[in-house]
């Protein structure tokens, strides 16, 4: 993993624990019973314009009443978007019959590479739930931007062969579609699982 990833996975988890007043770390009363970043209530990744694998177009509201599991990535990533899809599909199986009201969405973050064809073929191999999601050029970044999400092209052997340096959190949306979890990458998919449960509960 890059670098710049690190640094901007490092400084949004940074600005996210500010935000929510260290949540997470308040000893009080009104200490979250979430293992990831409680974010509800942010003003932000509120909702998305996307397109799936199927051609079909995609917005929040059409999962209302499931938990849905974002994350944003790339096909060709070797690192951390391989890993987080395989914790999530472990995930699915640690839920078990809950796994039928959850969702995740794999967002490219390189609709250049990722056609529709390369991500039906790439995000349904880890679960055949999931659903990949793209947009053209304009879309990602409006949305990526929406989601305060960052991610930067770095040139590569040749003009085909780059890396994409990004964000690699996973956000959290409640029944309702209130963004309400920021879930750091590498987390144990028993705590992911857990925080699942709480907001299906």
């Amino acid at each position: 993993m890059g670098k710049h990833c690190l640094q901007g996975r490092l400084a949004l988890t940074l600005v996210l624990l500010l935000l929510t007043g260290f949540a997470a770390c308040d000893p009080g009363p009104g200490r979250t019973p979430f293992n990831g970043v409680d974010i509800t209530g942010a003003d932000y990744a509120s909702d998305f314009v996307l397109t799936d694998q199927t051609g079909k177009r995609r917005t929040l509201a059409d999962f209302k009443g499931k938990v849905v599991v974002l994350f944003f990535g790339y096909t060709h990533c070797p690192d951390a978007c391989p890993t987080t899809m395989a914790d999530l599909a472990k995930v699915m199986k640690q839920l078990g019959a809950d796994a039928a009201a959850t969702q995740v969405l794999f967002v490219t973050l390189d609709p250049k590479r990722d056609t529709p064809a390369l991500l039906a073929q790439y995000v349904p191999a880890f679960n055949p739930s999931f659903l990949g999601l793209y947009g053209d050029e304009a879309a990602t970044q409006k949305v990526a931007k929406d989601f305060h999400v960052f991610y930067e092209v770095r040139p590569g052997a040749s003009p085909d062969r780059y890396t994409v340096d990004h964000t690699a959190g996973t956000f959290v949306f409640d029944r309702e579609g209130r963004v309400r979890l920021f879930l750091s990458y590498g987390m144990a998919p028993e705590k992911m699982a857990a925080d699942m449960k709480r907001l299906l509960s």
